[in-house]
């Protein structure tokens, strides 16, 4: 097969829309999710998404596909069912072509990728000593660290753009990242890569990726990189639209994969025939869909059901689309019912929250620091069976020793993400909150409690 079979159009017609026959029901839901462990509050879609019961069974058809023959496998099933892969993903993001589409493991793999290409700048001598690479201070912590993996240790800087939390508005968001372009181009230096989060994962807030692009743009930075790991199944995905050189999303958080997959688009251009694959096989120098598309001897089957969860979701009432309306409505109705029963607030204003939503936990649980946040984790998931992310915040430093949000007994520091997705139940939500209130009301507040709980102790 040459490389335009293999990276180009398809040979026979992919279905966008897979048809609906009716829509599915809650006992069908249920049923698709019963390998999800019983008696667990399990709102933490956002970490490690979920895979439905039908999409796990063509996933093992796939590999056992591979088990029974190995040699037609690669030869006759592999490369015509990731470029099927690869088409459902370009219809569903609008992508112009289908060779700006590449699979890979996680978005991770993804930020290895521009960024290698990047480092790459500095060590070939085309970017000056310190020219920079722009990132908000909460990017995902392995993207920090391919950073300092690729970019740093080459010569190159970075500026980290401070957002405030709790959240008013997105105009502060773009107010911060604008000082952040300033401080990126201070003394003469030029913006080479500017790194945004669509949906930053803790404290998890939707930033507006199309508006902070256009200031990219219109201030000069080389390329920009969309990390949209949550993005997905959670918000809309329109790349045209959006303008970012590089986009990646997984496929398993909130689009109903098996992990792990995820998408990276590369928007053509000169620049993105550099663009490689961290693992190097015999496919390099063929293009990096190619290359991301055999790494080498392993199990491919989670690149391979892309279309059986096309499939899924359009069982659903308005397909994706209205999973990710009802899930953004139940998220924010979750969050909501909480902060009222404990008597805290909002991280953000609902028109920046998506199908993940930060809740204040009362000030009273006494979350100093990274540490109890930790603690108070474990203590819920083995204590009362709820498994959510807890975030630290520390109170801003604004000269004012009572800065920061406020319940009636004091600052709050700690809040809960909560995820919403198809197969949570308001039951799920009233464990948590009255988890929290039962703490609160035991006064079991300190450290070495909730570390017996964890088996630390």
């Amino acid at each position: 097969m040459d490389q335009e079979a293999r990276n180009g159009e398809l040979t026979h017609h992919v279905s966008k829309k897979p048809k609906l026959t009716s829509c599915i029901s809650e006992a069908e839901i249920r049923d698709e999710f019963s390998h999800h462990q019983h008696g667990v509050a399990r709102i933490n879609n956002g970490s490690f998404g979920s895979c439905p019961k039908s999409v796990l069974a063509d996933q093992q058809k796939w590999q056992l596909k591979f088990l029974q023959q190995p040699d037609d496998f690669y030869f006759n099933s592999l490369r015509k069912g990731i470029l099927e892969s690869r088409a459902a993903v370009k219809d569903l993001i609008n992508a112009d072509d289908l060779g700006e589409i590449s699979l890979v493991d996680n978005a991770t793999t993804a930020a290895a990728i521009v960024l290698q290409q990047i480092g790459r700048g500095f060590t070939e001598g085309r970017f000056h000593r310190n020219d920079t690479v722009l990132m908000l201070h909460c990017a995902f912590q392995a993207v920090k660290k391919s950073i300092q993996a690729y970019v740093t240790r080459a010569g190159g800087s970075v500026v980290e753009v401070q957002l405030p939390f709790p959240l008013a508005s997105e105009e502060e968001i773009i107010n911060e990242f604008k000082k952040g372009i300033e401080k990126g181009k201070k003394d003469g230096k030029r913006i080479r890569l500017a790194i945004i989060d669509h949906i930053t994962s803790m404290p998890c807030v939707v930033i507006p990726v199309r508006k902070l692009v256009k200031i990219c743009r219109d201030e000069g930075v080389d390329q920009v990189f969309v990390d949209a790991a949550h993005a997905m199944g959670s918000i809309k995905i329109d790349v045209k639209e959006i303008g970012a050189d590089f986009y990646v999303s997984n496929l398993h958080k909130w689009f109903f994969c098996p992990p792990s997959v995820a998408f990276l688009y590369c928007r053509k251009s000169i620049l993105s025939s550099d663009m490689h694959h961290p693992v190097v096989s015999h496919e390099f120098g063929n293009g990096l869909p190619i290359e991301s598309a055999w790494i080498g001897t392993r199990d491919y089957s989670a690149q391979l059901v892309i279309p059986s969860a096309v499939k899924f979701v359009s069982r659903f009432e308005g397909g994706i689309d209205g999973i990710m309306q009802r899930n953004h409505e139940q998220a924010l109705k979750m969050a909501r019912m909480l902060a009222n029963a404990w008597g805290t607030s909002l991280g953000s204003p609902p028109e920046i929250c998506a199908a993940m939503v930060m809740v204040g936990l009362p000030s009273r649980l006494r979350v100093m620091g990274e540490g109890d946040a930790l603690r108070l984790r474990g203590h819920l998931r083995v204590r009362f069976g709820v498994e959510v992310p807890i975030h630290y915040q520390a109170p801003k430093d604004d000269g004012q020793p009572q800065a920061g949000a406020r319940d009636k007994d004091g600052i709050i520091t700690g809040y809960a993400r909560i995820s919403h997705q198809v197969y949570n139940t308001m039951e799920d939500y009233e464990k948590f909150r009255d988890a929290v209130i039962l703490l609160v009301e035991e006064g079991q507040l300190d450290v070495d409690s909730w570390e017996e709980f964890n088996g630390i102790a």
